[in-house]
C-alpha cells in the first residue's frame, strides 16, 4: 500500500498518522500537486492529495474516504472510530469540525500564496477566516468541557485531526488564529505532536519513515 503526497499537507498527514494507530503498514511517497504536477498524474488523473494505491493498483483519494477504507482492514481492536450512535455523533461532530477548519485554513493559504495579490477578493478571505475561527471556538469549548485524549493507545479520529489542523495553522497562519485565544486546542496538539505517529510525519516536504 502506498500514500502519495506530500506531509506539508494536513490531509496527507491525517492520513499518514492515522494509518500507523491502525497498524497498517505502508510507504510514503512524497509528491507535490505543484511542482511534480506531471508525474503525480501519471499515479492519479485527477493529481490529488493523498491518494492510496492499493496492491492491485486500485486509486483511493479523499483523507476521509481513505481512513474509512483503512478502518475496514484494520484489526477490529485497532480501529478508533466508536460504533456506539451517541459516541460516533460526538466523534463525527468534531471530525467536522475538525475538517472544516482544516478546510477554510488551506483556503486561506492558497489565497495568498497562489491567487495573485491583486485579485484577492477581501469579502471572501474575511467570510473564510471567520469561518475558520468559529469552527475553532468550538473545537476550544469543546476540549474544555470534555477533553479527548492523546496517547498513542486511544487518541480518537477527531483528535487527530484536530491537532494536526492546529499545527498547520501556527505553521502557516500563525497570525489568524494566536494560540492564546485557543490554549486547550494548542496544549492538546503539542500533546500530539510529540506521539511517535506525529514525529514520524511530521509537518513538511520529507518522507514518512516507521
Amino acid at each position: 500500500m502506498k500514500l502519495i503526497g506530500m506531509l506539508d499537507s494536513p490531509y496527507v498527514r491525517r492520513v499518514a498518522v492515522s494509518l500507523q494507530l491502525l497498524g497498517i503498514q505502508f510507504e510514503h511517497q512524497s509528491l507535490s500537486v505543484f511542482r511534480t504536477y506531471e508525474q503525480f498524474r501519471q499515479i492519479n488523473p485527477v493529481v490529488k492529495a493523498p491518494t492510496l494505491v492499493d496492491e492491485d493498483g486500485n486509486v483511493l483519494m479523499d483523507s476521509t474516504l481513505i481512513l474509512q477504507y483503512a478502518e475496514s482492514i484494520a484489526r477490529p481492536t485497532a480501529r478508533r472510530t466508536p460504533s456506539m450512535p451517541t459516541e460516533l455523533m460526538r466523534s463525527q461532530s468534531l471530525l467536522g469540525f475538525a475538517l472544516a477548519a482544516c478546510d477554510k485554513a488551506v483556503q486561506i493559504v492558497y489565497e495568498h500564496n497562489v491567487r495573485p495579490a491583486e485579485k484577492l477578493h477581501q469579502p471572501w478571505l474575511e467570510r473564510v477566516t471567520q469561518q475558520l475561527l468559529s469552527a475553532l471556538d468550538v473545537l476550544e469549548a469543546e476540549q474544555i468541557r470534555q477533553p479527548l485524549p492523546a496517547t498513542s493507545a486511544d487518541i480518537p479520529p477527531p483528535g487527530v485531526m484536530m491537532a494536526i489542523t492546529w499545527h498547520f495553522i501556527q505553521q502557516m497562519l500563525p497570525e489568524v488564529a494566536p494560540a492564546s485565544r485557543y490554549p486547550a486546542l494548542a496544549e492538546y496538539s503539542h500533546q500530539a505532536e510529540a506521539l511517535p505517529e506525529f514525529k514520524a510525519a511530521p509537518h513538511g516536504d520529507g518522507t514518512y519513515h516507521a
